[in-house]
């Protein structure tokens, strides 16, 4: 009998596992495992004595193990294999040692083969992790370890054919014995492998066709694919997408390769070479050999470099080391259609893209821009996005993709393009906002069935049309800059962030000063006044901006809009605690807005009075009359869109809720919020979402039911975290109040403390 068996034996006779055989032994139960299993023929006799000593044998028990291991040890003869050179390992490669300890666990549990596929973009480093990987691991694998480099980028790929002629080679088989036949010579490559345990690295592979004739079971064998395609239609048993490295990663290796003593002393131009590196690995590389090569530069020098992106890809050369070289392979491996769609995405104005903004572009339809896309996806020349079904470009392939548009398209052609898909957006930003406000369209637009639909594009391509408005802005497209700002000025009510919206009306204000559009220039400044006083609470420039907004409407002639500036001059004075000066105001606009008409104006200058009356500790008035502005809308007077009726009385209740609660009429406040909430669910209203939130969780707390309140807080705090709103602290400190009333000051800390830093960030 073997060692393996005799051991084997004897744990079964004592009933040990072999978990306690080391355990008792000091001997690894992966040691044990391959003694049993015959990968280890020959242990020393140290440790075969302390298995001994475990299993308690007889004397000449003992001396049968140990001649058997003897044995093994004599029978051991050097393996034939010549295994393939690895390359030589970088020996500062930086951030992948999660990715490390995945392929040594896969590496552990080997049993027959196993295949990892490591894709990524170009420069992600995928070969240097896997020579890493074969250097770490190829004492596990006893029959050699094995590298190709498959060439997949090249014109001419590696043929299977030849790394299986090579490994037989490799293998010991002599050059007459390889059969001469393709057939032939893959099924002894596949029986030599077959009782062998090896480590195959197959580098750089251009497709699965190229990898499926290398794959043959082994005795707990592990092959190692690199490719910049996915190769989703390989049977892998792990699949390791490589990613950018993080800030601290990439600060690292700029610091082993240039001197951490240098990238030391200037800190912030390391992390901004580091950026504008896109924290790819090989830019990173490359920045700092160019650095390490010229010790006279400052890093700040080459981070100027590095800002114009017409020179980006030309400064991270070094050597024979170029980023665009890289890219530019896989650029080559494009059909047409790819190729063009992928220069053409340099145009999207935004960090990420769905495949309606691709259809535009590329001039295809959607179907088969997401296709395109994906295709573009599987090569490594896009990622997919957080979202599901969005794109993002790596910021550095973007302007691969730039430089090759301008290269291999017409300049008209290219301005088409992007003409196309900024009115396209432009006019979808609009249509979108039109399910907003009083007058909101109900009926379907194009792609937006309605509310939610708008709602839910409006936030996906938020940094896309706000691009294009940007662009538009730039070049002279003054009317289309009125147009998009205008349409915002309701959905902007509830939805998006407050640095948007100044971005926005500022844009509206300047468009409409170039038009000459005095009543257009009054509307805007009163849309930015609203976003200063209501979103952001910087109110001293909210009220400087109201003579301007009143001196245009009035030589405009617009009493609308003299009643909104009126308005928002209220909402600053409420809001600085000048109340007197408030209600007047509240008032003074209530009339211009009787006297224009316009009734939805009186509306809303009486609830901004009935905050006034609230702040001068009339409670029970402030109660009144949201009550009655409630009823008003509720009876159809004021003539609003359901989805605008809906979110109005949503903000009175919260109003009427907000003044009960100072009454302390808590049972009243708990129904008013619940109220609110139930309209809420067929709306999407963040901020009123938030304060009912917080006025039924603060209800709950007074009524001693404090769990719901910890969980309705909470839920607040959320809502107002992901959305900016100005209550988080109120919310956060509520929430405090609440945990140390179910005795957890733990949490109520760690509450108190997060209230207290955004209080500092509002400063």
């Amino acid at each position: 009998m073997t060692f393996g068996e005799l051991l084997r034996a004897h744990r079964l006779r004592v009933r040990l596992t072999q978990e306690e055989l080391a355990e008792g032994s000091g001997v690894s139960v992966r040691a044990i495992s391959d003694m049993e299993r015959g990968r280890a023929k020959g242990p020393q006799r140290r440790t075969v004595e302390a298995l001994a000593g475990v299993l308690s044998l007889a004397e000449q028990e003992i001396r049968e193990l140990l001649d058997a291991a003897k044995e093994g040890r004599v029978r051991r003869v050097p393996s034939p294999v010549t295994p393939s050179a690895l390359p030589p390992d970088v020996v500062d490669l930086t951030g992948r040692e999660g990715e490390l300890a995945e392929l040594a666990a896969v590496a552990e549990r080997t049993r027959t083969t196993s295949v990892v596929v490591v894709h990524g973009p170009p420069g992600a480093g995928k070969t240097a992790l896997a020579v890493r990987a074969a250097y770490r691991l190829a004492s596990r694998f006893a029959d050699g370890c094995f590298f190709f480099n498959l060439r997949g980028m090249d014109v001419r790929p590696v043929h299977p054919s030849e790394v299986v002629h090579r490994m037989l080679s490799a293998l010991g088989v002599p050059e007459k014995e390889i059969p001469a036949g393709e057939a032939e010579r893959s099924d002894l490559y596949r029986a030599r492998l077959r009782e062998r345990s090896t480590l195959l690295v197959l580098d750089n592979a251009s497709d699965e066709a190229q990898v499926r004739p290398l794959l043959a079971t082994g005795s707990g064998s592990l092959v190692l694919v690199t490719s910049r395609l996915v190769l989703g239609g390989l049977e892998a048993g792990l699949r390791l997408g490589l990613d950018v490295l993080g800030p601290g990663e990439s600060f690292d290796l700029l610091g082993a390769i240039a001197g951490r003593a240098r990238v030391g002393a200037e800190p912030v131009a390391t992390a901004r070479v580091a950026k504008l590196c896109g924290h790819l690995p090989l830019a990173l590389r490359i920045a700092g050999n160019r650095l390490a090569s010229r010790p006279k530069w400052t890093i700040g020098h080459l981070a100027g470099q590095l800002v114009d992106e017409r020179r980006r890809l030309s400064a991270l050369t070094a050597g024979d080391l170029q980023v665009r070289t890289a890219f530019e392979m896989s650029y080559r491996q494009l059909g047409g259609k790819a190729a063009a769609l992928f220069r053409r995405l340099s145009l999207v104005p935004g960090a990420d893209f769905g495949p309606e903004v691709a259809a535009v572009l590329a001039d295809l339809d959607r179907f088969a821009a997401e296709d395109t896309l994906e295709e573009l996806v599987d090569m490594s020349l896009l990622d997919t996005a957080e979202v599901p079904g969005r794109y993002v470009f790596h910021d550095l392939i973007r302007v691969f993709a730039g430089e090759r548009l301008a290269d291999e398209e017409p300049a008209p052609v290219v301005g088409q393009a992007r003409r196309r898909v900024v009115d396209w957006l432009l006019d979808t930003a609009v249509a979108a906002a039109g399910f907003f406000g009083p007058d909101a369209r109900t009926a379907p637009s194009g792609s937006l069935r309605g509310q939610e639909d708008a709602d839910a594009w409006l936030t996906a391509e938020a940094g896309n049309w706000l691009g294009a408005l940007r662009w538009a802005a730039a070049n002279g497209l003054h009317a289309e800059v009125v147009r998009l700002a205008t349409a915002m000025h309701w959905y902007s009510d509830q939805r998006g962030l407050a640095e948007t919206w100044v971005e926005v009306f500022t844009a509206g204000v300047a468009a409409a000063r170039a038009l000459g559009s005095v009543r257009d220039e009054a509307v805007q400044l009163n849309f930015l006044t609203w976003t200063l006083a209501v979103l952001l609470r910087r109110y001293p420039e909210a009220l400087a901006l109201y003579d301007e907004a009143w001196r245009a409407s009035v030589a405009a002639g617009d009493v609308t809009e003299q009643g909104w500036a009126v308005h928002y001059r209220s909402v600053s004075e409420l809001r600085t605690g000048r109340l007197e000066e408030a209600q007047v105001s509240a008032r003074r606009a209530q009339e211009l807005f009787r006297r224009a008409g316009f009734a939805l104006g009186e509306q809303i200058s009486l609830s901004c009075l009935a905050l006034v009356l609230d702040g001068l500790a009339r409670h029970e008035d402030a109660v009144r009359v949201h009550r009655e502005l409630l009823a008003n809308v509720r009876s159809g007077k004021l003539e609003l869109a359901p989805v605008m009726a809906t979110e109005m009385s949503a903000t009175l209740l919260v109003r009427t809720a907000g003044s009960l609660g100072r009454l302390a009429r808590w049972p009243e406040v708990l129904a008013a919020a619940d109220e609110a909430l139930e309209l809420l669910r067929v709306t999407t209203a963040p901020s009123s979402l938030c304060d009912a939130l917080y006025l039924r969780g603060v209800a709950l707390h007074e009524l001693g039911d404090a769990e719901g309140a910890r969980a309705e807080l909470a839920r607040a705090a959320a809502v107002a975290e992901e959305h900016r709103h100005p209550r988080l602290a109120v919310v956060l400190g509520a929430l405090a109040d609440v945990h140390e009333a179910l005795g957890d000051p733990v949490e109520a800390g760690v509450s108190r403390d997060r209230a207290a830093a955004v209080e500092s960030a509002d400063r």
